[in-house]
């Protein structure tokens, strides 16, 4: 088993050199000018993008939040939201170098441990939340696909993406009340199920009862998702910004659902090399040159790298300092009690 994991981890390493390397073959892609660019990126610059982590990493914790009310017992604790910020928080950070899916997961799923339930609320969970934001991308995935078909322009786009929006919103309702309905009619069945749609329509049933499947909770998680793309459209758009190169905005965004799609695959350490192809690719499809797109991609990687890291930290240095303040309460309270209570006597 361990000889398997270490030649699908050697496989993975060297199919991401070899597609960084076809990224720069094909690209014809000078790296000196791209590190020189990264040294002159400034402190402004770097700013904003760490801001706008900040607000990307507040959105997916308000989603998981969200679901983990209502998963959780009315009996459970939960972690505090300055917890849940720094486990999300680390866990994009893990993303850089481990699949997200997973890094987020495990995070969440180690940080939840002591309040019960850690598998089934951080894995779980987490992996609820995302497929709401696979849900939103595949819908915008749609309107760039019309875009380009009709080669439409930033309006054409804007236009397709809300109304793919709005129909994502309209239609997870009765979506919702469509699998709770169909769950229901096969809740009574007992014995052992007799094919796979029945075992998912029990699974389906387990997660009706726990509040999940809710029509108001869905919606709140397409908008949050949608507001979480267009936090990874402008991160995106700041850090072409930053080494000074021009994609327009809306060829940008019309490229980063295909990105997001591909980074699901996860055959590489934090899809590296296959979000970068992916978005090279896209970007040109769109408009955008193949040189000026690789340029982007790769100095894109190592910002967001950067910036993930940093607001992790933050994170984690934040709760940390939080614990010391309420220990040092407490401690300072219990010392008072003991004091008054000598007093007493």
């Amino acid at each position: 088993m361990n000889l398997r994991r270490s030649f699908l981890w050697a496989a993975s390493a060297a199919l991401t050199v070899f597609l960084i390397v076809l990224l720069i073959k094909i690209s014809k892609l000078d790296l000196s000018v791209t590190v020189q660019q990264l040294r002159n990126v400034s402190w402004l610059s770097f700013t904003k993008l760490v801001l706008l982590n900040g607000l990307l990493v507040y959105l997916s914790t308000e989603k998981w939040r969200s679901i983990d009310a209502a998963w959780r017992h009315s009996t459970d604790s939960f972690p505090s939201w300055t917890k849940s910020y720094a486990l999300t928080s680390a866990g994009l950070a893990l993303g850089i170098v481990l699949p997200v899916q997973l890094a987020v997961s495990a995070t969440r799923t180690m940080g939840t441990h002591v309040h019960g339930r850690s598998l089934k609320r951080g894995t779980a969970g987490t992996l609820f939340e995302q497929s709401f934001d696979m849900l939103t991308v595949g819908f915008l995935a749609v309107a760039s696909g019309l875009t380009r078909f009709y080669k439409g322009g930033g309006l054409m786009w804007t236009v397709s993406a809300t109304v793919a929006t709005a129909i994502a919103l309209l239609v997870v309702g009765p979506s919702i009340r469509l699998i709770r309905w169909r769950s229901t009619s096969r809740s009574g069945t007992t014995g052992p199920p007799q094919n796979r749609l029945e075992a998912l329509l029990r699974a389906v049933f387990e997660l009706r009862r726990s509040g999940l499947l809710d029509a108001g909770l869905a919606r709140r998680l397409v908008v949050l998702s949608a507001l979480r793309f267009c936090v990874v459209v402008l991160m995106s758009v700041q850090t072409a910004e930053a080494i000074n190169v021009h994609i327009p905005v809306w060829q940008m965004a019309a490229a980063i659902p295909f990105v997001v799609m591909a980074s699901v695959i996860a055959l590489t350490p934090g899809g590296l090399g296959v979000n970068e192809l992916t978005s090279v690719t896209a970007l040109k499809i769109f408009g955008t040159p193949l040189a000026v797109g690789a340029q982007w991609a790769l100095a894109n990687r190592v910002l967001i790298a950067v910036s993930y890291f940093f607001v992790a930290t933050c994170a984690v240095v934040l709760l940390a300092a939080q614990r010391l303040v309420t220990r040092v309460a407490k401690d300072t309270l219990q010392r008072q009690k003991e004091e008054a209570a000598v007093e007493h006597r």
